[in-house]
């Protein structure tokens, strides 16, 4: 290989990703033609096969953030990330036992009118405003960096052009999701899986090509750049049990809380449909990591091995995050640069256009229909859904323009700021369902000391000053804990309240 040059794409590349993008427009015209309620814009009628519902659910959590940072993490810290897979099992165990029939007996649309049933409407609406401040700023981070990390330098343009990029990524992804609703969501994410394995077994294919056999990239002895494995260190960046215990943790909550989970399990027939539904989500992470992990290894290999495809002042080890889209400018053969890029598309667009459909549920659900006397008819009422979920989109593509360079790691900045209210919005639940004696105003105070723990934890060198802290995998499960028992033991308190 040569030095890279400027990036440029083959006109081949373009015509891949213009075909992308109009399948997608017409996934979403085909399904407005089909949507006659509100229930089959936003739950697909709740007769979805489990399967396709699943590997939705799946590309929808695996967004561009998670596509580019594992393997960016493998290639600077290693394989310890790969523990996280142990929690799966429990995962499946605790929420496809017990969590799963206790949601599905509920028959909603928002899965916080679970909250008001039992603890009232503020704690309703608290659970609805973290869902919403969580999936917007997550959804724009996941545009900002799409465009900002992986289609500026690709397509070699300035900084500048960043802006006007979010815009048309948030504007088709907008349009195919406001016409077609929950089933054009689905099968869009389910083309979108495909493409982005696709891109990774491409991407591992040619490396091993290039280098001359797997047994070339395959790691003969432990490098000396990655920490020693530990199994337990709170102050160690990963170790084996805190990434078990975070990765069960935003298992639970996310499977248990989320809008975007529970619309799922809500979409198909009954519970049994809605185990496959977290089978089929667990089982293609567990590929998908293992893929992953492996193009991370590769792309190890051979950035060491040919330092001069790095651009100039960077390093195999300070940019890890960028040698997957660095690859892509000067290691895939012209006509299949367009393919991986389409790849990098959808993980963005499945997790956009499912945070726009499942926020329009909640906003419609929880903040309009809930305050709404006069109920309209069911055009009305789709009509409504697709103008929110325009409005959701706007919203998004501004705070994308907004967001400032991602500095570090990017499986650190899912972790801090991504999954922020993550187990703030589960305490609310586990509250609700399994405290009897829970009370709203102690409940809303557990809260408020679960996020504080989590912002001390994720923050603490930006509010002290001190390195001392210990590691940011520790901030969902302690902060959960000091949420339940703040909210379990004020609740015990005989408060007079008229």
């Amino acid at each position: 290989m040569n030095s890279p040059a400027t990036p440029s794409l083959h006109p081949l590349d373009w015509i891949v990703i213009g075909l992308y993008a109009v399948g997608m427009l017409a996934v979403g015209w085909y399904y407005s033609r089909r949507t006659g309620s509100s229930e089959d814009y936003l739950l697909g009628g709740r007769r979805m096969n489990p399967f396709s519902v699943g590997l939705s659910l799946f590309a929808t959590l695996l967004s561009t953030i998670s596509y580019l940072a594992l393997p960016g993490e493998m290639i600077r810290y290693g394989p310890m990330v790969l523990t996280m897979m142990l929690a799966y099992p429990l995962v499946y165990l605790l929420v496809g036992g017990f969590m799963i029939p206790l949601l599905m007996k509920q028959q909603v649309t928002s899965a916080y009118e679970i909250l008001e049933i039992r603890l009232g409407l503020s704690i309703r609406l608290l659970g609805s405003f973290f869902f919403l401040t969580m999936r917007l700023l997550w959804m724009a981070v996941i545009i900002y960096a799409t465009t900002d990390k992986v289609l500026v330098p690709l397509l070699g343009l300035e900084t500048s052009a960043t802006p006007w990029l979010c815009a048309l990524l948030g504007s088709i992804t907008v349009v195919y999701t406001s016409m077609g609703g929950l089933k054009a969501v689905v099968l869009t994410d389910v083309v979108q899986t495909v493409i982005l394995l696709a891109g990774a077994l491409l991407t591992l294919g040619i490396v091993s090509v290039q280098l001359g056999g797997v047994t070339s990239w395959w790691p003969s002895a432990w490098p000396s750049h990655w920490p020693d494995p530990q199994w337990y260190d709170p102050q160690e960046r990963i170790t084996l049990v805190g990434m078990t215990l975070a990765t069960f943790v935003w298992w639970v909550c996310t499977a248990s809380s989320d809008q975007m989970a529970i619309q799922r399990y809500l979409a198909t027939r009954d519970i049994r449909a809605a185990r496959q539904v977290l089978a089929t989500t667990l089982g293609a992470n567990t590929v998908v990591n293992i893929i992953l992990a492996a193009v991370g290894m590769a792309l190890l290999a051979l950035f060491q091995a040919n330092p001069n495809l790095m651009p100039d002042g960077q390093t195999v080890l300070s940019d890890a995050d960028q040698l997957f889209p660095q690859f892509i400018v000067v290691g895939l053969p012209v006509g299949l640069s367009g393919l991986v890029i389409a790849g990098l598309l959808a993980a963005a667009m499945s997790s956009l256009s499912s945070g726009i459909n499942s926020s329009c549920s909640v906003i419609a659900e929880d903040f309009i229909d809930r305050f709404r006397h006069n109920r309209t008819g069911q055009s009305d009422h789709v009509r409504m859904a697709r103008i929110i979920s325009v409005l959701v989109g706007v919203v998004v593509v501004v705070l994308s323009s907004l967001v400032g360079a991602v500095q570090g790691n990017l499986l650190e900045i899912a972790y801090k700021v991504v999954n922020l209210l993550t187990a703030p919005l589960f305490g609310l639940f586990f509250m609700a369902l399994f405290v009897p004696w829970a009370k709203s105003w102690a409940t809303i105070l557990g809260a408020a000391g679960g996020v504080a723990v989590v912002v001390s934890i994720n923050f603490w060198r930006e509010l002290t000053g001190s390195d001392a802290g210990i590691s940011f995998l520790w901030a969902m499960p302690l902060g959960f804990a000091v949420q339940i028992g703040i909210g379990a033991v004020a609740s015990l308190i005989p408060v007079n309240r008229r």
